[in-house]
């Protein structure tokens, strides 16, 4: 065992009808580098609608800004992460708690890639959340090695339940109980594999 730009018209601001890929994307099992030195940086509403995307996100996403501005940050993810750590990351950031997470991601053409993901909440002048702002950096091969085998072991979890609300809950008390075992919780699991 192991271990989300409405960009404002001119004249009255109006949000853009959500949009979607219109195809099902295949994971081709290539790899795509991370440029050196690049960040990933979008931002998104409070449903997780991208509303930012800047130049990095999309080349690595193999998406057109049309494309991307408007759809479900979930555009982009990959078929082999395991639910448990998205229900962790939208727990924390809904809590007004900045979450780190690593994260496969799978581009509109099939090649993946991996980030440690830095997400935080984005507040009004009154305190209410209205969007997310995440950056994104490349994994290190040292967390990965760490990672992988942990979301391997929860996925298999997940998709041996026929219930997506049961494989969802199996997930999560695995990894509950994993890193109660390791006398640590996700966020602090996941720095010191950032601090190495």
């Amino acid at each position: 065992m192991f271990m989300r730009s409405i960009f404002p018209s001119r004249g009255a601001a109006r949000a853009r009808p959500p949009r979607r890929l219109d195809r099902v994307v295949v994971p081709t099992g290539v790899e795509r580098p991370f440029p050196p030195g690049a960040i990933i940086v979008t931002k998104t509403d409070t449903t997780g609608r991208i509303t930012y995307a800047n130049p990095t996100f999309l080349a690595m996403a193999a998406l057109e800004e049309a494309d991307a501005i408007g759809a479900p940050h979930s555009i982009i993810r990959h078929p082999d992460m395991p639910r448990c750590v998205f229900a962790h990351l939208w727990r924390e950031i809904e809590a007004r708690r900045e979450v780190f997470a690593y994260v496969n991601n799978l581009a509109a053409d099939g090649a993946n890639y991996w980030v440690l993901a830095h997400v935080t909440p984005s507040l009004d002048g009154s305190g209410r959340i209205v969007g997310y702002h995440s950056s994104r950096r490349p994994a290190g091969r040292a967390a990965r090695a760490v990672i992988e085998p942990l979301y391997a072991e929860l996925l298999a979890i997940e998709r041996a339940h026929a219930s997506r609300r049961e494989g969802l809950a199996a997930s999560q008390a695995t990894l509950a109980d994993e890193l109660e075992a390791l006398g640590t919780t996700y966020d602090a699991l996941v720095l010191s594999l950032v601090r190495g």
